[in-house]
């Protein structure tokens, strides 16, 4: 499986929802949290193309985008192709 990261904040419930729908489809993830962590979220920022938002989630190196991202991928049923690539 293609590894995962995510960059979070404590206290983000849009962080807390891509997490659970990670963890309900068994996909181990790495989690960055930035809070408080300037220079976490400037290299968050460069990684995903200047946005600051969290949640910033990759699949491998591709940059999948925040929480509405992720849940798109899901309903248009290709979160689990990128998953497996």
């Amino acid at each position: 499986m293609t590894p995962v990261t995510i960059y979070t904040t404590r206290f983000c419930p849009y962080c807390t929802e891509a997490k659970g729908l990670l963890r309900r489809k068994n996909v181990s993830f790495d989690e960055i949290d930035v809070s408080g962590d300037h220079a976490g979220r400037s290299a968050m920022t460069a990684r995903a193309g200047g946005r600051t938002s969290v949640p910033q989630i990759f699949i491998g190196e591709t940059h999948v985008g925040g929480c509405d991202d992720l849940f798109a991928l899901e309903d248009a049923g290709t979160l689990d192709r990128l998953l497996a690539a």
